[in-house]
């Protein structure tokens, strides 16, 4: 539900397949360092241990902008 770019007749819509992996690596990125969830209460990559924080916005635009 929080890939719009997977649903059906949205604006969302990905014109380039590049794009679309772009946008899909950007999400489970984001959901594996940046959101806490609710049933570990911790990222899923700090569970892992494959980091030792929960990053911040701002860390995964710098990771990007290398």
């Amino acid at each position: 539900m929080s890939m719009r770019r997977f649903a059906r007749l949205t604006n969302g819509l990905s014109e380039k397949v590049e794009n679309l992996w772009y946008a899909v690596a950007l999400h489970f990125t984001h959901y594996s360092f940046c959101r806490i969830h609710q049933t570990l209460r911790v990222t899923v990559a700090t569970e892992a241990k494959a980091a030792d924080h929960v990053w911040e916005s701002d860390e995964l635009v710098e990771l990007i902008g290398r």
